[in-house]
């Protein structure tokens, strides 16, 4: 069985590894990169640390608006469905490549598998959340991490076998298979995979602690990250966090990591923030996997916008601070290692300063670290049916 699989994020790069792995042990993969993430620290060292193949295509992408982003990779991704003829397109995520590959597999009939389906925050001023939503209802199969997201696509009517769509070659003549229905899988999350795969390996190799002269402060700094347009993008959102993260440095007497991604450094410098970090916020250029995973896995508290980030967090049993009003990964929310904050500067001082570094959780609530292979069970399972 051929498959092409879209990855083209930081997030989407960790959780393809694992499912790599395994996939290729029985099956022809073809890597599409689209290059939306495209620096290196943010992409090209990921391929070398996880041990992902070379990608077959790397599409070159870049940045753009959210239309010109996804309409250049919806054009490109197709040329390459056309020359490959798959017999499934893989797409992880929620991401402009996540759409734009399920888009262009649509319109060719080809099956789509999607990889972390059912997540919903219900905040359709997200691209993310839009992006999830479109790919779940163009999806064959839906490989769902927890029970919540699959009541979440029974919400919206997708369940087992709940639609039925016919496999077509990619002219559009003549079926290849049956006649078959949607597939909604409770697989766990790849995530749990990639950090039980990982961790071990990053406490071996990564230099980070030592290089910020940070061994004997393990516990005890706390770690940050900044990227989303929601906050970004606003003056007063990003000043608040950045007062917020001062003001907490100053009553912790601690430091913060603060990796930050490109779009941010942009808007610190605009809002003439940049100059004005105070001195034990310890700004990083964005950092290799295993770097960040080392730093996330020995801090007090993460503070951050990302989805990824907080269910690491959580994995990895560190409490965390979400700077959004709303999240996808509710589970984390349950038992106190995950507080929303917003942007709003009092909300995340007290939240951090009340928040609980020792807490009990559900360890198993995101798998146990089997997912790829429920994946790729799943997929051999449907392509003997529609042989």
């Amino acid at each position: 069985m051929k498959i092409v699989s879209i990855v083209g994020a930081r997030p989407q790069f960790i959780k393809c590894a694992p499912v790599s792995r395994v996939l290729r042990k029985e099956h022809q993969e073809i890597l599409v990169h689209t290059g939306q993430h495209y620096d290196a620290n943010m992409s090209d060292i990921f391929f070398e640390q996880l041990n992902i193949p070379k990608p077959n295509y790397n599409l070159n992408i870049g940045s753009g608006s959210q239309g010109e982003q996804t309409g250049k990779m919806l054009i490109e991704i197709e040329k390459v469905l056309i020359k490959e003829q798959p017999d499934m397109v893989l797409v992880y995520g929620d991401t402009n490549s996540t759409l734009a590959g399920a888009l262009a597999a649509a319109k060719l009939h080809i099956p789509i598998a999607h990889v972390e389906a059912g997540l919903r925050s219900f905040d359709r001023t997200m691209p993310e959340e839009i992006n999830r939503i479109m790919t779940d209802h163009l999806s064959d199969l839906l490989f769902c991490p927890t029970q919540t997201a699959v009541d979440n696509l029974a919400k919206e009517g997708i369940t087992q076998d709940s639609s039925a769509s016919i496999t077509q070659d990619t002219n559009g003549k003549g079926s290849k298979g049956k006649v078959k229905g949607k597939g909604v899988y409770l697989t766990g999350d790849v995530m749990v995979d990639a950090l039980q795969y990982n961790l071990k390996i990053a406490r071996e190799k990564s230099t980070i602690l030592n290089e910020l002269n940070f061994e004997d402060k393990k516990g005890k700094y706390y770690v940050a990250t900044v990227h989303r347009p929601a906050n970004t993008d606003s003056r007063e959102n990003l000043t608040n966090i950045i007062e917020a993260f001062s003001e907490i440095i100053n009553s912790e007497k601690t430091s913060i990591i603060f990796p930050v991604h490109p779009r941010t450094v942009k808007c610190l410098k605009e809002y003439d923030l940049y100059e004005k970090m105070p001195e034990n916020l310890i700004i990083l250029d964005p950092l290799p996997y295993l770097d960040m995973l080392h730093l996330m896995s020995n801090a007090k508290i993460i503070l951050t916008d990302s989805g990824g980030i907080q269910k690491e967090a959580y994995i990895l049993n560190v409490p965390c601070i979400t700077l959004r009003e709303n999240t996808e990964w509710v589970e984390t929310l349950q038992d106190g290692m995950n507080i929303l904050t917003g942007a709003d500067r009092d909300k995340i001082i007290s939240g951090t300063l009340d928040c609980k570094s020792e807490l009990s959780f559900n360890h198993d609530i995101f798998g146990i670290g089997n997912s790829a292979s429920n994946i790729v069970d799943e997929i051999n399972s449907f392509y003997t049916e529609i042989k």
